[in-house]
């Protein structure tokens, strides 16, 4: 909330500033690490700068909030997308020969000569952050330059990314390389590097700046529609999950519900899975214990932290010695958090305790708009008050004022 109010002030000029990749990166918001674990909520980002400046002025910055709107329904509705990533993710490390090898190990390390490329991944790797447009770039000399497989990427940034998620780093990643858009692909250009970090680099010489989109196998990518949630029952004897994937209870339907206790953690089988930098797993660790204490506070119950050596066993010994018969946990999207969820929802079922996935009114009313591309999805958004309507003040925080 300190990091929005201290850059609301810049807000107006972000669509002027924001490709400018300089640190300490203060022409652009720095949130994103807290919108991904919805520490922070998109709707409360929109809602601080509408407040402060006519819709028309921070268009730009509003419609960057919505782009991780899009990405989540878009994969949601095409769940089929995650499941071939990782499928040709294992493919492409499988593969890996020699001289493959040797070029990936000279990436993921900043050794390929290339020193804009380089410095971006010392950057990511030191920071856990990387700025957009660098991100586009690097991505871009992955693929094209260095002839590297797109998923390894996509994997690479994954591990050291503190906002990254399924959704938004791989539907991003096969934008760059053209299979989100078929045929159309992003390249990183010198002359476009060289102005945007005022000349810090200048890669002239060193970048395939002639290569073409990349092709796969037809995939299906008609939308399905959403999975229905239904709603907990307010009356039954519930219990509280937490995961990373929305860590603001206290801001949510569920606010007004009652419940036993709380309970949340880290899971290193998370870590195993994504090889995940110590530094992203202890950042999303930090943001666990912050929604517990808050979950607490709120809702006027213990706390308790689940064994991250056995998250699933432990979870369910905790559900069933509170001997509740719901649990209610906030959306998880499509990635190892859903997979964890729905796995304690199948042992849960035969003892009769009811596992309740609540989506936002946000994703509920939004996703299903993302069927085509990210332009047709934002102006339905803005339609008819759709998005005016979702940034309403939804209450105050226990903590105080949620909006500057």
């Amino acid at each position: 909330m300190e990091r929005l109010t201290a850059f609301l002030p810049r807000a107006a000029n972000y669509a002027r500033d924001r490709n400018w990749v300089e640190p300490p990166h203060d022409r652009v918001s720095g949130l994103s690490p807290y919108l991904r674990h919805r520490l922070l909520l998109e709707s409360e980002v929109i809602g601080a700068v509408w407040s402060a400046y006519p819709p028309a002025a921070v268009e730009k910055l509003v419609a960057e909030v919505l782009w991780r709107t899009y990405w989540k329904g878009w994969l949601e509705l095409r769940p089929q997308v995650w499941w071939a990533y990782l499928e040709q993710w294992r493919r492409d490390w499988d593969g890996l020969d020699g001289l493959g090898a040797e070029r990936h190990a000279a990436a993921v390390a900043g050794r390929t000569g290339i020193d804009c490329f380089d410095a971006w991944v010392g950057e990511l790797a030191a920071t856990g952050y990387l700025h957009n447009h660098a991100r586009m770039w690097l991505a871009s000399i992955w693929i094209f330059t260095l002839r590297l497989p797109w998923t390894l990427g996509a994997a690479f940034f994954l591990r050291h990314l503190r906002d990254g998620d399924p959704a938004s780093n791989t539907l991003s990643w096969r934008w760059v390389a053209g299979l989100h858009t078929r045929g159309k692909h992003y390249l990183a250009r010198a002359e476009n590097i060289a102005r945007y970090t005022e000349g810090r680099f200048d890669p002239r010489g060193q970048l395939d700046e002639q290569a073409g989109p990349l092709t796969e196998p037809e995939l299906e990518l008609r939308p399905r529609p959403l999975s229905e949630r239904t709603p907990p029952d307010p009356a039954g004897a519930s219990a509280l999950l937490l995961t990373p994937e929305d860590l603001t209870p206290e801001r949510s339907p569920i606010a007004g519900l009652r419940f036993l206790g709380v309970a949340g953690g880290w899971d290193q089988g998370v870590s195993a899975e994504l090889d995940l930098a110590p530094a992203v797993a202890a950042f999303t660790r930090e943001a666990l214990g912050d929604g517990l204490s808050r979950a607490a506070a709120h809702f006027g119950v213990s706390s308790h932290r689940l064994d991250e050596t056995a998250w699933l066993q432990s979870a369910e010994d905790w559900i069933r010695g509170l001997g509740v018969r719901q649990v209610v946990t906030l959306e998880t999207p499509l990635g190892p958090w859903a997979e964890r969820v729905e796995r304690l929802g199948r042992r849960l079922a035969p003892q009769g305790i009811r596992l309740v996935r609540l989506r936002r009114p946000w994703d509920s009313t939004l996703w299903p708009g993302a069927t085509q591309g990210f332009f047709r999805f934002h102006a339905r958004a803005l339609a008819q008050g759709r998005l005016a309507s979702l940034v309403a003040p939804a209450g105050p925080s226990p903590l105080g004022p949620r909006r500057p």
